[in-house]
């Protein structure tokens, strides 16, 4: 049984004169404040728990583990420090972006002016309830669900709930959506839904439900982790056993296989990903593209659609009249914006004719351009705005009118009647249905306009001696058409066309009718010949179906979308294995950025709802910025290659000394130690890797689609058998040189000395290499000595400090005891010396002969 608090909440017959004090009070006690409650939150301590806990974290706590138990805390605590520094990172990102449907509550306003008593009155807007009768002006924002009771030529923007651009009329029994505001009229309401049980908090629900996808980066780096793991627990232990057959003692053999396994694991790779995505994410907001999750750098670079909003993204939202058909013929119209200064070409008779056109449409709508310190701008809807500024360009001035017909999408026109005249203006096919007759070169103009991408509207007149009825607007008589563009933005054309170099596919997601979005699209070259334009309401049940209609190399526009429409196309082209970019500005916008892979929010004119569940906000809300993005996430993709080759380069070298101290028995002496290891992967090889991360787009990076895989056979190939390889050789033959040199023989025992000075020196030898291997890793194509240092000075920078940390590590007495490794022999720094050309010349013969081969997935 329905409360009556409940049933006040659908009578759209509510009293005039508003509730009653004792009623309010009655039904806010039943009904609750108006407030969107806040959505489920995910713990705190959970989230933080998920970054200590995913699978590159598990391998290095296993790490930290094993290195502990091996007797090695200072190995252990380095590694516990890399684990806790990159999982405070991460948290504090991931806990910015789970709070985005919280802000839907600032779409409210603060306080609502309705009647109490019969008496006018304001009140905060949490103490609205079902019933109430709310009094909107223009400017109002509506804080609740409403039923209209009573309108007068009343219009609201709804863009930021339905995505619709221009202003919408609404009439007497019509329901008004929370978060909508009033841009025109007046009109008395009453509320029928408050809170949580309003449309917003729908969408509000939607935003918490939508699961956020991991990036592809994430995807790639738990492959290469897997990989990691595998490798270093199956050669860990092996080589342990293998040790133990060979006669060491099994806490011997234990210690190896630690050394082995921690070798192997890239302790360094977590925090220079971390830091070189926070380098392209700053690179970004230089671009006007700020990223607020740090793996959408990486995503971004990696994506194959993007859905994209029209106006102001691929289009400046500044319509004008450019071109007016007369029954005399046509009159191009070359004015700036909405400036009133213009100039007709054409012949005179044509020219006679525009004033007349231009009145009635003036007539028709209520949009206007106004002067102010920033120039001529538009005030209403910008269509209807261009109509005015025709009229000023004309010199025909606004007349009062006795009546007005506002446009809707049933009719597709709009009218207006003043002094026994009635004008219409509207789409053509619906104002040609109400025309006497239409001459066929009307048809023929028409055809040819919007193969140009125009927007063409046609005006008509008729007498009438009556009151505005639906009459009125029959037996019409056509005096001509208007045609319009909205300026695409500059650049849009060629961002589009820099797409479709790089394998991107296009689709413009709007509110707007379908033949506004196809002639938006056509004029900024989004839709091809092959392109198609498809509707909300009518698009394929099936998400495979859905996917295939949409999957177009020539462009796509999908028109009357709504927010469950934009989740659907997100998750269909998702599991149709595209890297799905969505842009967006309004609170219906939200739920599909967090469904995408990559969020887009535009930054000026959107919504706080859609910048915090974004990704990215491009602080322009200009399309080229995302496709630049797109770009700096391709550049930083291969600049994660690079220094993943790196690292995994000093891992050969690395792993090297324990395999050849197994396989002898231990006749030969333990290379490097585990905490040189450490000393290599974190202190001596960050920078140079980091920098590496910073190297800038080559001129290809936006041709043909980007690998999707991190890690392939040439770069394996590269890192282990060619440049690890190669760093091994030099730091072992430097070991046994120095050795050698001072009356080793196999088998025999080195004293404490001898073995510190040959450690120091197979320590040299691979930072040394790795020197050289910062060079080389800056390209896969050109040797080193073609490479400019002007492009990435950073890495020179680097190198600088590798060398200076190799000196301190050797160099300064307790830290060199420490690691294990003293102070290398003038013969030691020769022999090791050896890695720097080594390692140059054995990579410049490796590019030769792999771009000899042209492999492909080279550069």
């Amino acid at each position: 049984m329905k409360s009556s608090a409940a049933e006040g909440a659908t009578r759209p017959d509510a009293p005039r004169e508003g509730l009653t004090s004792a009623e309010a009070s009655a039904r806010l006690a039943l009904a609750g404040p108006n407030v969107v409650a806040p959505p489920r939150r995910r713990s705190p301590v959970r989230m933080v728990l998920e970054q200590l806990t995913h699978l590159l974290a598990l391998l290095l706590w296993a790490a930290a583990a094993l290195a502990l138990m091996a007797g090695t805390p200072e190995l252990a605590v380095a590694i516990v420090v890399i684990v806790l520094l990159n999982a405070g990172f991460a948290f504090l990102q991931e806990y910015r972006a789970d709070r985005s449907a919280e802000r839907l509550r600032d779409l409210l306003p603060t306080r609502a002016r309705v009647l109490r008593d019969g008496v006018p009155v304001q009140i905060p807007m949490v103490d609205l309830v079902p019933g109430d009768v709310v009094l909107l002006t223009p400017g109002d924002r509506v804080g609740a669900d409403l039923q209209v009771v009573t309108a007068d030529d009343l219009r609201l923007d709804e863009s930021l709930v339905t995505g619709e651009s221009t202003a919408v009329p609404r009439r007497i029994g019509d329901g008004l959506r929370s978060g909508t505001f009033v841009i025109q009229g007046e009109a008395t309401a009453v509320v029928t839904a408050t809170g949580d049980r309003t449309g917003l908090a729908e969408i509000g629900r939607l935003v918490a439900d939508a699961d956020r996808p991991p990036s592809p980066l994430t995807v790639e780096l738990r492959r290469v982790v897997r990989v990691v793991a595998v490798i270093a627990t199956v050669v860990g232990a092996g080589l342990g056993i293998a040790s133990v057959a060979l006669g060491l003692s099994v806490s011997s053999a234990f210690i190896f296989a630690v050394g082995v396994a921690v070798a192997l694991i890239p302790e360094g790779l977590l925090p220079t990903v971390t830091l070189s995505l926070a380098r392209g994410a700053q690179r970004m907001a230089a671009q006007n593209a700020l990223v607020r999750r740090l793996d959408a750098v990486e995503s971004l670079g990696a994506t194959t659609f993007i859905c994209t909003d029209k106006t102001g993204t691929l289009t400046q939202n500044r319509m004008s009249v450019v071109e007016v058909v007369t029954l005399a013929g046509a009159v191009s119209v070359h004015g700036d914006g909405y400036e009133p200064r213009a100039e007709l070409d054409g012949d005179h008779a044509a020219k006679s004719l525009v004033p007349t056109i231009a009145e009635a449409a003036l007539r028709c709508v209520t949009g206007r351009v106004v002067g102010g310190p920033q120039g001529w701008e538009a005030t209403g809807d910008p269509m209807e705005a261009a109509f005015h500024c025709l009229a000023l360009r004309v010199g025909v001035a606004d007349e009062p009118v006795v009546g007005r017909a506002p446009y809707s999408p049933e009719r597709m026109i709009s009218s207006a009647l003043s002094d026994d005249r009635v004008s219409v203006i509207g789409a053509t096919e619906a104002v040609f249905a109400r025309c006497d007759t239409v001459p066929e070169r009307m048809h023929t103009a028409v055809r040819e306009l919007t193969g140009r991408g125009r927007r063409v509207l046609a005006v008509a007149t008729r007498s009438w001696h009556g009151d505005v009825s639906p009459e009125m607007e029959r037996g019409l008589e056509l005096i001509g058409l208007v045609a319009l563009e909205d300026p695409p933005r500059e650049g849009v054309a060629e961002a589009l066309q820099k797409c479709r170099s790089a394998g991107v596919r296009i689709a413009m997601i709007t509110g707007d009718h379908p033949w506004t979005g196809e002639a938006i699209a056509r004029e900024v070259g989004l839709l091809g010949p092959h392109g198609a334009v498809l509707e909300g309401p009518v698009l394929p049940a099936d998400d495979v179906a859905l996917a295939g209609a949409l999957d177009r190399e020539d462009g796509v526009v999908v028109a009357r979308a709504t927010p469950a429409d934009k989740l659907r196309i997100a998750r269909a082209l998702r599991s149709k294995g595209h890297v799905v970019a969505m842009t967006g500005d309004g609170v219906n916008d939200a739920p599909a950025l967090r469904e995408a892979d990559v969020g887009v929010a535009m930054g000026a004119g959107g919504s706080d709802v859609a910048r915090e569940a974004a990704d990215l906000v491009v602080l322009d809300d200009h399309f080229a910025t995302i496709v630049l993005a797109i770009e700096l996430g391709r550049a930083t993709f291969k600049n994660v290659r690079r220094f993943l080759t790196y690292h995994l380069t000093d891992n050969v070298a690395e792993l090297a000394p324990f395999v050849v101290w197994a396989l002898s028995g231990g006749s030969i002496p333990l290379a490097i130690g585990v905490l040189q290891v450490i000393a290599l992967d974190i202190g001596s090889d960050m920078l140079p890797a980091l920098a590496l991360g910073a190297e800038p787009a080559r001129d290809d990076v936006m041709r043909g689609h980007r690998s999707r895989s991190l890690v392939d056979r040439s770069l394996l190939t590269r890192a282990f058998l060619v440049l690890g390889l190669v760093e091994a050789t030099v730091a072992l033959a430097a070991f046994l040189t120095v050795l050698a040199a001072s009356g080793w023989r196999w088998g025999a025992a080195v004293t404490p000395e001898v073995l510190a000075t040959a450690s120091g020196t197979a320590f040299a030898a691979i930072a040394l290499g790795q020197i050289a291997n910062a060079f080389a890793c800056r390209s896969t194509t050109r040797p080193v000595w073609r490479l400019r240092l002007s492009d990435n000075p950073l890495v020179l920078y680097a190198v600088g400090a590798q060398a200076l940390l190799l000196i301190a590590f050797l160099g300064i007495e307790p830290v060199a005891e420490l690691l294990g490794g003293t102070w290398p022999s003038p013969l030691g720094w020769l022999v090791a010396g050896a890695a720097v050309p080594a390692v140059i010349l054995v990579d410049a013969i490796w590019k030769s002969a792999v771009s000899a081969r042209a492999w492909p997935g080279r550069r």
